[in-house]
């Protein structure tokens, strides 16, 4: 797995930083390490909070780069220091151990909102009345998504292997009974995913897929909802368990359980608690951070298109045009980040 790190000062930043020890904007604020994730909406988290806290704090920020399981590993074992966006409701058994621990603590919420789910494009919905997974129970139906790989299976197009809803979407495939029909197919990156769901839209063709939201993309095509059993606490808590007995074990753990729909939930804002001695007023900062789901889906729509992808960008873009941000930090910070745009 991908695991880089970012070092975003070079030896002459440092020496200017020496130079100026003793001004209170470079003295006030130590390194902040923050663990980005490979999906959009988390690499905008994390840039608004790298210009805020460098900008606005004077802190230096170590930014690392990677998958879910070896950024929140580095969170746990408090080698980074933030997490910007995440979904606990995927991963709760280990954070549950984890906050247990006293690692880690949840801070705030970055989005009151998500989705994610099994989808099928608006079209092939339509016109074979494909509305709940049952429905695709059939294996008329599967071949409608043929895997080129598998021919004999259909295609459902799921998260990344380095995600932990590629492993929960393993077990809802077995439970459901998918697995006798479909392949869990592995894209290999987010923007591999991305295309192939642009692409089937392009050529006109079926697919099936996991997405999610906050996204760009779902601005973008017309994707329905497959319907699942309603989530209850109890029956994820075993998917949890499970999830991280095969993550341990491998697949040959894997056995089935009452599946149910993905939580609709609220997305976390997670830090190492050495930061609560180390860097209170940012915590104070990261704990007032919070974005509505809408505007969320509106900066994605900016970063794909008006920013070129590129997260620094979209982020100076809302510091610039939106005042929202100016809550989460006292007014002398704010008037640092301005003047630093």
């Amino acid at each position: 797995m991908k695991f880089t790190l970012t070092k975003t000062l070079a030896a002459a930043g440092f020496m200017a930083l020496s130079m100026t020890a003793s001004a209170p904007a470079a003295s006030a604020c130590g390194t902040i390490r923050i663990g980005d994730l490979d999906w959009g909406s988390a690499k905008l988290h994390t840039a608004i909070a790298k210009i805020i806290l460098e900008k606005g704090y004077g802190c230096k920020t170590e930014i690392t780069t990677g998958s879910t399981n070896p950024i929140m590993a580095a969170l746990y074992a408090q080698k980074i220091d933030v997490v910007m966006e995440m979904w606990t409701g995927n991963i709760q058994e280990q954070v549950n151990k984890a906050i247990k621990k006293g690692t880690i603590r949840l801070v705030g919420v970055n989005t009151p909102q998500s989705g994610q789910g099994f989808y099928v494009d608006a079209t092939t919905s339509k016109k074979y009345h494909l509305k709940s997974v049952q429905d695709m129970l059939k294996p008329e139906i599967a071949m409608l998504f043929k895997d080129p790989l598998e021919p004999s299976k259909g295609r459902m197009t799921s998260c990344i292997s380095g995600w932990t809803c590629y492993t929960v979407n393993q077990v809802k495939h077995h439970s459901y009974g998918l697995d006798k029909y479909y392949t869990n197919y592995d894209p290999g990156s987010a923007g591999a995913l991305d295309a192939a769901i642009k692409g089937a839209f392009k050529k006109k063709k079926p697919i099936f897929t996991y997405y999610w939201e906050p996204t760009a993309l779902m601005g973008q095509v017309d994707l329905v909802k497959l319907e699942e059993p309603a989530y209850n606490k109890k029956d994820w808590e075993v998917i949890s368990k499970l999830v991280e007995e095969i993550k341990e074990k491998g697949i040959e753990s894997m056995r089935k359980v009452k599946a149910v729909a993905y939580n609709g939930m609220p997305l976390d804002v997670g830090i190492n608690t050495q930061l609560d001695k180390s860097e209170p007023e940012v915590v104070k900062f990261l704990s007032k951070y919070t974005i509505p789901l809408a505007m969320v889906n509106k900066l994605l729509a900016y970063y794909k298109t008006e920013a070129d992808g590129e997260a620094d960008v979209t982020a100076a873009y809302f510091l610039k045009t939106d005042k929202t941000w100016e809550s989460w930090v006292p007014a002398d910070v704010a008037a640092k980040v301005k003047a630093g745009l």
